[in-house]
């Protein structure tokens, strides 16, 4: 996985460095982005910084405008995160920092119970058709701002600590693909068809424009070695 080298590459040169080696906590947690892990370390007295990845799988059937999709979803993420406290041992802070992703969607077109489509408002067969698939993919860097609950590494005698997020990364207007591959009929249909299909895509996309900004909230528990 690509995307997580940069997280890997800072955390391995921070574990490098003398400062930082005084105290370390790890989390595991569990929300919208998947289950996941973070490596903590100190920055300064009231900085924290977080380096973790996260991951979730699934697939479900859904409907797309008039069509019906077989869907698999993929969130991946590497995080780098900054957790700014306003005193020292307080569980409050914000959160701010870079979140390096794969997330993605693909996507393979069903005709209906008829053996038919209808794509743009119009009835396509399936060997008019052929395969119709699609992808929803997303800008890589996205920053992230947040809030959230817990200092794993506090002065404190307990050595475990629950832990929240709450925030929301910018990962930029989602780039929808849709394309139908291997029409048989007549020439005036394929290009009909080109067209319709271009069409449900622009009008996809402008519908799933809010997935720009991508909600987080996790919930999980941290140990201080």
């Amino acid at each position: 996985m690509n995307f997580v080298k940069p997280a890997l590459g800072l955390v391995c040169a921070l574990l490098l460095s003398s400062s930082v080696q005084a105290q370390v906590a790890v989390s595991a947690d569990i929300g919208t982005t998947g289950a996941g892990a973070y490596l903590i370390l100190p920055m300064e007295r009231t900085l924290n910084g977080r380096f973790g990845l996260h991951y979730y799988k699934s697939s479900k059937s859904e409907r797309v405008a008039d069509v019906a999709y077989d869907t698999k979803t993929t969130l991946r993420t590497a995080d780098i995160l900054f957790d700014w406290y306003a005193f020292s041992g307080s569980p409050l802070h914000l959160t701010a920092g870079l979140v390096y992703h794969g997330n993605k969607v693909a996507a393979i077109g069903r005709p209906g119970a008829d053996g038919n489509y209808t794509i743009n408002g119009k009835p396509y067969t399936a060997a008019d058709v052929g395969s119709l698939t699609g992808s929803i993919g997303f800008r890589r860097a996205a920053p992230y701002l947040g809030i959230g609950w817990g200092n794993p590494l506090a002065a404190s005698k307990q050595k475990w600590q629950l832990t929240g997020d709450l925030g929301m990364f910018f990962q930029g207007p989602p780039k929808v693909k849709l394309v139908s591959l291997g029409c048989t009929t007549s020439q005036v249909v394929c290009r009909g068809l080109v067209r319709d299909v271009a069409a449900d895509r622009a009008r996809f996309e402008g519908e799933i424009d809010y997935r720009k900004i991508y909600p987080v909230l996790r919930i999980g528990a941290a140990y201080r070695f």
